[in-house]
């Protein structure tokens, strides 16, 4: 038996890139996007391999609260 979880479908909008997240905030830059999440200001992302990837609905949640602060940083 596989120990490897099932795959959940995801769509392309619930995994934003840097970029996205970016857009998102308003415009500010990609380098901008990681010193937030390097200093615990925004929701931290996860990486799939080399990727680098937001959660959609955490972002949405994080904006909606008026964007406090979160755990300590690091990539």
């Amino acid at each position: 038996m596989s120990t490897v979880p099932e795959a959940t479908n995801y769509s392309n909008t619930d995994l934003l890139d840097v970029r996205a997240v970016a857009a998102l905030l308003g415009g500010c830059s990609t380098r901008h996007v990681f010193r937030l999440a390097d200093a615990g200001r925004m929701p931290q992302p996860i990486k799939l391999g080399s990727l680098v990837r937001w959660r959609r609905a955490e972002l949405d949640r994080w904006i909606s609260e008026g964007c406090p602060p979160t755990k300590a940083g690091g990539r």
